[in-house]
């Protein structure tokens, strides 16, 4: 077990709070969760026991709302993210912490005003042309993103939000997504080193707290106006975006 200072593990017990929360409630907000781990354990060792923390969320998720998911549009996604997570493979064998959290921060920010942009002028990706080239291009960075930092939940969060999907479609959606791509990426994990025994041991004692956010967002969810949750994913995406731009 990594020896840790008594607030270090209490941000990690916020992030994993986060974690939970973000896949069954508030999805955007595990950039936050992302941030943390950062701050607290060395780059890669963060970015694999964040994965596996992810993957439980994931997977409660799943449970919690397999039936609104849209799998036309994950199926749309698929190739394009795909390429985006062996995009990711091959940056990561090139590029330092700070190159992968300014190029991170830089598409979060653009795909940000993109979509606002889309929503105030266009009617978002209802037609089929568009669509398709939405579906590849946030695809893509949502496969590239997920790969080097497990910041995809920005990007394809502003892609779900231009769906314009209804609150429980919209989680539907996004935790069968992750679900699946969180579960390909972890050959590639290990083969990068980045999944260790000591982020395993950490992950025992922070799994726990994902679970029981996990159904507090659950009820979250139930009560939430749409409006808000729109509101809320546009805020935490782009202070995730911030954060990986200048931190």
């Amino acid at each position: 077990m990594p020896e840790l200072a008594w607030y270090a593990w209490a941000l990690l017990a916020v992030a994993a709070v986060i974690v939970g929360l973000s896949k069954t409630a508030i999805p955007g907000a595990g950039t936050v969760a992302v941030a943390i781990f950062a701050a607290v354990l060395p780059a890669k060792q963060s970015t694999g026991t964040l994965l596996l923390l992810l993957i439980v969320a994931d997977l409660f998720a799943v449970a919690m709302y397999r039936r609104q998911t849209d799998w036309k549009t994950l199926a749309r996604l698929a190739p394009a993210v795909v390429a985006g997570v062996l995009a990711g493979v091959v940056f990561l064998w090139f590029a330092d912490d700070l190159w992968v959290k300014r190029t991170i921060g830089v598409i979060l920010l653009a795909v940000i005003a993109i979509t606002l942009l889309r929503r105030r002028f266009a009617s978002g990706v209802a037609t089929p042309g568009p669509h398709r080239v939405a579906a590849a291009t946030y695809g893509t960075l949502g496969g590239f993103t997920t790969m080097v930092a497990n910041a995809a939940g920005p990007v394809m969060s502003m892609y779900f939000l231009a769906r314009r999907f209804p609150v429980k479609e919209f989680l539907g959606t996004a935790a069968w997504f992750f679900a699946i791509v969180n579960l390909f990426k972890v050959p590639f994990s290990v083969g990068l080193g980045i999944i260790t025994v000591p982020g395993l041991l950490l992950d025992l004692v922070l799994v726990p707290l994902v679970v029981v956010a996990a159904f507090a967002g659950r009820r979250l969810a139930d009560r939430m106006p749409q409006h808000v949750f729109e509101r809320l994913v546009i805020a935490f995406t782009i202070v995730g975006a911030v954060y990986l731009l200048l931190g």
